[in-house]
Order: structure tokens, then C-alpha cells, then sequence
């Protein structure tokens, strides 16, 4: 058989094989969370996120909205140095991220079914 012909075959295998899996994973919302950093914001990102007073206080007074808040902890980076990962029963982790051009560190406390927003630091 001519190479070129087994790299045709290859191609034509390989195409149809991308085709199949357009089809398989065609509407479904597959991510790939590998790292640890990528994990534990999509576990949080995926619970009811509750703000603690200090953190009610600072949306009342217009210092900061709920939308910036989401949009830091979907783009944020996890501070494991700084996080109490494993605390009983729930973890605390330090989120870097930033709202309207600034610097903010955000403590979560990350439980079973809620994950509650203790303070805001800028």
C-alpha cells in the first residue's frame, strides 16, 4: 500500500471520528477542571452563594454589586497558602480576583451545600 494512500485512510478515519464526537458532545455543558484551583472554583461557583453582614454592609452602602462579586469568582485565582482548606465542617479558601480595576482578596467558606462570602479586602 502507497503512503499516501494510508495517510488518506488515516485522515478520513480521523474525520469521521471528529464528526461522531460533534455529535455525542453536541449541547452538553462538559468542562475540563483538572487543577486544583480550576476544582474548588467550580465547586463554589456551582452552590448558593450566601454574603455574610460585613459583606451585606459593603452591597447596601454601593461600595460593591453582587454581579462584580460573581464575575471575581469566576475569574479568580485560588490562594492555597493563604486558605484553611481543611477545617471542620467547612473550608475556608482566599480567592485573588478583581472588581472595577482593583485588587480584591475574597474569603470563602466553602460548605456542603452553600458556600458563604465572609469578607471582602481590597
Amino acid at each position: 500500500m502507497q503512503l499516501i494512500r494510508r495517510i488518506g485512510y488515516y485522515l478520513g478515519g480521523f474525520a469521521l471520528g471528529l464528526i461522531i464526537l460533534a455529535f455525542i458532545f453536541n449541547g452538553k455543558r462538559t468542562s475540563c477542571a483538572y487543577g486544583p484551583e480550576a476544582r474548588v472554583l467550580k465547586n463554589i461557583n456551582s452552590k448558593t452563594l450566601i454574603y455574610s453582614e460585613s459583606t451585606k454592609t459593603l452591597i447596601s452602602e454601593k461600595k460593591v454589586d453582587s454581579a462584580s462579586i460573581k464575575q471575581a469568582l469566576l475569574r479568580g485565582d485560588v490562594v492555597f497558602s493563604k486558605s484553611n482548606t481543611r477545617q471542620k465542617p467547612c473550608g475556608i479558601y482566599a480567592i485573588e480576583s478583581k472588581i472595577e480595576d482593583s485588587e480584591v482578596l475574597l474569603t470563602i467558606e466553602n460548605c456542603d451545600s452553600i458556600a458563604t462570602l465572609q469578607t471582602i479586602k481590597w
